[in-house]
């Protein structure tokens, strides 16, 4: 005989059964606004890039430490993070999380009083830490908060409430980390021979602390509404997985490991996507650093239309066809950018960012579909992932610095986009399967 995969994506593409988790949703709600969050602090960290080379007087690649700590606490945090839930469930594992970020962000404060480097990368090495262990228990929380034929809907739902606090954290960032303050290197001279250059750099430093101190006391504050809520998905997971997930579990599941392989792609294509726009746009077009910034804010806003428009989408279009089509698209986008380097391949650029939006939700609830109690395990794994944000960019970087342009450099963001679409396909392809058993 035969039987068809439980794969949800097989339903009809009108997914019967609610988007949202049936009886109470306050633990729904409450992990939903994480989602905003630890988007909030993840933009924070390109300001702390030019802030902190201006008050730290770094080189180019000194600052860009600011992201391999944050990055680095992801990859070496998501496995132990799944591990821990195992023991304690999603919400033991989201307090841990919120804990962690929480005193990483509290860091700030002595780190700035000090007025190194180091403790600053330290303390964002444990933000990283802390949004490891909430991405890794968040996301499947809410893929499995309801019915699994809406569980990648569901999962857009929630992280479309990222893209709003990347934007808040950049809007905070500009306003209440920078000063404005930009000397001119005569200026810079008068001041050290008058003996109060070394202060004015302390003040920059000083000018991170109020910001990071209140997004703790956030942090902390969310962590108590928590403990204090009761997770009904972490009993529905230990009454139907009673045994622990164990490594073997995900060792041989191709699907999984795909949407690893998909994940690491598209986030270095997102990274690399906007990290290199100001150069783009300061290397073809007259904008100043200002205006190009602000065509940075805008990427973000089209990326948070783009994940409330692929939600209300995916009623009609199955979610991993909206990935592959998206993918498709934002390779043309990406060779149009690439052979018209200017304002209008800015403009597809920014348009890409609508694309892309639906794509890291969908990759991973498609990758942990079927997982069972090693759900929180493969999560993990995708989770790891995202160190191709870490890798993809200089990638770039090196191939901008060898022609002397940043439009080919977006050949490489390009081919990531090529990497997903040949995953979706494969995804697509898998709700048609059958397996014979004899």
């Amino acid at each position: 005989m035969s039987i068809q995969l439980p794969d949800s994506s097989v339903t009809s593409v009108k997914s019967s059964g609610s988007l949202l988790p049936a009886g109470p949703k306050r633990a729904f709600i409450l992990v939903t606004a994480l989602f905003f969050l630890w988007g909030m602090s993840n933009n924070l960290t390109d300001i702390l890039v030019q802030q902190f080379r201006k008050s730290f007087e770094l080189s180019a690649m000194q600052a860009q430490f600011v992201q391999t700590a944050v990055f680095f606490g992801y990859f070496c945090m998501a496995i132990p993070a799944a591990l821990l839930m195992e023991r304690k469930g999603y919400r033991g594992g989201i307090l841990t999380g919120l804990i962690l970020f929480g005193t990483g962000t509290l860091c700030f404060w002595p780190a700035a009083i000090t007025g190194h480097y180091g403790p600053f990368l330290f303390a964002l090495f444990l933000v990283g830490c802390g949004s490891a262990v909430l991405e890794t228990a968040s996301n499947p929380f809410i893929a499995q908060s309801g019915t699994p034929a809406t569980a990648q809907r569901r999962l857009n739902f929630s992280q479309a409430f990222n893209p709003p606090g990347t934007i808040t954290g950049v809007l905070l960032g500009t306003y209440f980390i920078f000063s404005g303050v930009e000397l001119l290197p005569a200026q810079v001279m008068e001041m050290k021979a008058r003996g109060t250059y070394a202060a004015y750099l302390h003040s920059e430093i000083m000018r991170v602390v109020p910001v990071y101190v209140g997004l703790g006391a956030l942090v902390f504050l969310w962590a108590f509404l928590i403990w204090r809520t009761p997770f009904h998905a972490d009993r529905a997971v230990a009454e139907s997985s009673p045994e622990g997930a164990r490594f073997s579990d995900v060792l041989h599941s191709k699907y999984l490991w795909l949407a690893v392989m998909a994940q690491f792609f598209y986030v270095g294509a997102q990274i690399s996507t906007w990290s290199a726009l100001i150069p783009y746009l300061k290397q073809y077009t007259p904008l100043p650093e200002r205006s190009a910034a602000q065509f940075l804010t805008a990427c973000l806003v089209m990326f948070a239309i783009g994940r409330i428009a692929s939600t209300l989408f995916m009623r009609w279009v199955r979610p991993m066809t909206l990935v592959q089509i998206y993918a498709l698209v934002n390779c043309g986008l990406l060779a149009f950018a690439v052979t018209h380097p200017g304002m209008s391949g800015a403009i597809a650029l920014l348009t890409s960012s609508f694309f892309m939006a639906p794509m890291f939700p969908t990759i991973f609830a498609a990758g942990v579909e079927g997982l069972g109690r090693a759900t929180k395990l493969g999560g993990s794994m995708i989770v790891m992932s995202v160190v191709g944000g870490a890798i993809i960019p200089p990638a770039l970087g090196y191939l901008a610095r060898e022609h002397a342009s940043y439009a080919l450099g977006y050949v490489v963001t390009g081919a990531c986009y090529v990497v997903v679409a040949a995953y979706a396909l494969v995804a697509v392809r898998r709700t048609n399967v059958v397996v014979s058993i004899n």
